[in-house]
Parts: structure tokens; sequence; C-alpha cells
């Protein structure tokens, strides 16, 4: 093989090679695009402040549904929530599941 050939295809695998670990790093494993979009946050997350939570019947015993339900009003990093009207932070499965 002539030298400028073998210079020629060298050239050529390296081009490949530097095409592929760009196509690699732009591309996500499921194959979708990783450029020009935004990370939507998580879309199932258990509650969202507004929304109204019921606590189980064991940890509230002798008292109505109504009785035991409350709002979110703010939701924490962690997947816990803090509720109006009652002190502290509460975890999902503190509370019935939703129907």
């Amino acid at each position: 093989m002539n030298k400028n050939t073998k210079r020629l295809l060298g050239g050529l695998a390296l081009g490949a090679a530097a095409a592929g670990a760009i196509g690699a790093v732009i591309m996500r494993r499921d194959g979708k695009p990783r450029l020009g979009r935004r990370d939507q946050g998580n879309p199932d997350q258990w509650a969202r402040p507004g929304m109204n939570v019921i606590f189980r019947a064991e940890l509230m015993p002798g008292r109505e549904s109504s009785e035991r339900t409350f709002q979110v009003s703010n939701l924490l990093p962690s997947g816990r929530v803090m509720l109006s009207g009652v002190a502290g932070e509460h975890a999902q499965k503190e509370f019935e599941p939703i129907r």
C-alpha cells in the first residue's frame, strides 16, 4: 500500500471515531437528542401545592374522612409535604392513596 493511501485511510478512521464520540455525547441512551430540551422536573410527583390529601384512618382513629383532609401548602425537595393546619413534614405513606 502506498504511504499516501495509508495516511488517507488513517485520517478517515480517525474522523469516523471522532464523529462517533461526538454523537455519543449528544445523544441520550434512548436515542432522543439532548440539545434544546430543558428538564421538565419530576412529572410524577405524588402531591402538588393546593391539592387535598387524607390521612390514613390508622393515624387518626375515630375521625371521619372530612376531618382527616388537609391541603398541601408546600412540597419539599425530599418528597415530603407541609400541610396547612398541621405542624411538621409528612411523607406519602401517611396518606390514603389517590382514587
